[in-house]
């Protein structure tokens, strides 16, 4: 295991000068637009996710609270809480929904329990690619959805990238479905994540991402499933990450609902600027801690990355969960078609 280097840490760092003018503009200009602190309520926020203070999520999101301080002349307050100290991500959208809790980052396959359309990001091979990706994430069909769920208990402020998901094994490289067969491969507690398994033939072992390492190490599951940084902390006993890019699933900062509606419209467009300043840096802090860790994991851990996937071959073996969609949840295929029909022609 190991830490993000000083780069990472300078370069979100380095943002959030330009974060706090881009999102707020001077205090004089705040206080205008708002007609002053002494005029609107203040709230002290807390927000969880669960990932190290190292991570370049609890750097951007330290940054984004700091421009929302600035730009809400202090009427707006975000303490964030890491490392699950509140809980899983699931125990913190149960928080939110309960009043215990005002905002959370978590997965949007972990909001699927919550809202069914945001299971539509989990599906295999969704997007096309990163630009499909981006431009979908950015744009109506994801606003849409974080604005369906304020019956749920919660909005969804903006995203974060989280790269793509692929395979990494211990002793297999997977360049085709078939290299998957008898292998018992980690996934997270999600009924789409299992099905994806059970189509290209593997087995789907749920278990907690804590566990991980020993399951490698102890032969309990032959590989996992996740995006790059995951190398991070299993390189040293996963010496195979093949690029398959089955799944490309955002994280969601999300916002109590009830807490949203308190807001003037003034302190919630304080919230949207500083929130879509924060995902415009994230996507280069991401890629440059992607980057740092496969430079670790190859040169530290002799991961050897694979990048020779067969991936029509993957897209092709995952149709009958398209198909078994169609049939059981015609509101998360609908979202799917659309997804799909924004990709690059």
């Amino acid at each position: 295991m190991f830490k993000t280097n000083k780069f990472v840490a300078l370069a979100v760092a380095g943002t959030m000068a330009l974060s706090l003018t881009a999102c707020g503009g001077s205090k004089e200009q705040a206080a205008g637009n708002a007609g002053g602190a002494g005029t609107e309520k203040t709230f002290n926020l807390k927000l969880g996710h669960n990932l190290a203070e190292d991570h370049a999520v609890h750097i951007q999101m330290t940054s984004f609270a700091e421009a929302v301080k600035e730009k809400s002349n202090g009427t707006i307050n975000i303490t964030i809480f890491p490392n699950g100290t509140l809980g899983s991500e699931t125990d913190m959208i149960s928080q939110i929904q309960n009043g215990a809790l005002d905002m959370a980052k978590t997965s949007a396959s972990t909001l699927g329990n919550f809202s069914k359309l945001y299971n539509a990001y989990s599906v295999p091979y969704v997007f096309d690619d990163q630009e499909h990706y981006y431009s979908v994430m950015d744009g109506e069909i994801t606003q849409s959805i974080f604005d369906s769920t304020e019956k749920d208990g919660f909005v969804g402020l903006t995203w974060l990238d989280s790269g793509s998901r692929s395979f990494y094994t211990v002793n297999t490289p997977i360049r085709k479905p078939e290299d998957l067969k008898g292998l018992k491969i980690r996934t997270m507690d999600s009924q789409m994540a299992i099905d994806m398994m059970a189509a290209l033939g593997g087995s789907a072992t749920v278990m907690g991402y804590s566990d991980i390492y020993t399951g490698l190490q102890q032969g309990v599951i032959d590989g996992a499933e996740n995006n790059v940084t995951a190398l991070r902390d299993h390189g040293e006993v996963a010496k195979y990450y093949s690029f398959d890019e089955h799944t490309r699933i955002p994280d969601v900062i999300v916002l109590s609902s009830k807490v949203w509606n308190e807001m003037t419209p003034e302190q919630q467009d304080v919230l949207k600027a500083c929130a879509k300043d924060a995902t415009n840096e994230y996507k280069t802090a991401w890629k440059n801690f992607e980057d740092e860790v496969l430079d670790k994991a190859t040169n530290e851990f002799g991961v050897e990355l694979v990048r020779d996937v067969d991936i029509k071959a993957f897209q092709d073996a995952v149709q009958p969960i398209y198909e078994k969609l169609k049939t059981d949840d015609a509101e998360v295929y609908a979202v799917v078609e659309k997804i799909r029909n924004a990709a690059a022609k």
